[in-house]
């Protein structure tokens, strides 16, 4: 029996979470980190976590989990650093505003991209206005580094309730590494690894009793040898995709 029952808040899209769902993807099937049919898959693309702890969750997902009061905690006490840091990078954020408001706006963001509905106005064109405007002069290496630290400093304060469940500190670091991967590339930035480790792969899960032979014959070797060992089959009794195919086929 599952530990959990989500959604512990209620979802729906935002403005950005299509968006970014879509090109998060997109870029996750490029580098096999999901299959190639993911914007298909509906337990991917949902917007609720699953209760399969084996199951990454998706960062559309996590509104689902941790709800409005989490993410807002976590983005005032990051705020709170930069506020407190050296003059070049905290003085980029108060000719902005006060702390406040940056809490509120960020929370909006993350609200919004992480499946709590439509509650940063504006969507792609402000959040992209944003940094190409307003935090212009931190879309650096210098500017990205400083950043990076202090979200870890608070990602990795004991205070900060990302609940029980193991998959949402993997999930957030997916999320940032996305966002910190885009703007590198856009800014021309150094992109390192820096949150620590991401959501694993997804794999496609295959029940040969519900696709149809065509379905079963375009699988590759990989996923046919890896769903028959699933099932039990002795596969190095199969040497060719042919012989794979034709087992398959049987069961």
């Amino acid at each position: 029996m599952s530990a959990y029952n989500y959604p512990n808040f209620r979802t729906e899209n935002g403005y950005l979470t299509e968006t970014i769902r879509q090109k998060y993807l997109t870029n996750a099937i490029a580098d096999k980190r999901v299959p190639a049919n993911a914007h298909r898959i509906a337990a991917l693309v949902s917007l609720t976590a699953s209760n399969d702890t084996s199951q990454p969750i998706q960062f559309w997902q996590l509104y689902s989990v941790l709800g409005p009061e989490r993410i807002v905690a976590l983005i005032e006490n990051f705020y709170t650093r930069v506020y407190r840091d050296e003059t070049w990078f905290s003085s980029v954020f108060s000719r902005l505003g006060d702390l406040q408001q940056h809490v509120g706006t960020q929370s909006s963001m993350w609200i919004d991209v992480m499946g709590g509905g439509q509650a940063y106005h504006g969507g792609e064109y402000r959040l992209s206005f944003h940094h190409t405007h307003n935090a212009i002069q931190l879309m650096n290496d210098r500017g990205a580094q400083r950043w990076v630290k202090l979200m870890l400093e608070t990602l990795n304060d004991p205070s900060i309730d990302l609940t029980d469940d193991a998959r949402v500190r993997p999930s957030i670091n997916t999320f940032l590494g996305h966002f910190m991967s885009k703007y590198a590339a856009e800014f021309k930035f150094n992109d390192k690894p820096a949150f620590g480790v991401g959501n694993g792969s997804v794999k496609r899960k295959i029940n040969f009793m519900t696709m149809s032979s065509e379905a079963i014959e375009a699988l590759s070797e990989a996923e046919l040898i890896e769903a028959l060992t699933a099932r039990g089959v002795d596969v190095s009794r199969y040497g060719t995709k042919v012989a794979l195919v034709n087992k398959a086929l049987m069961l």
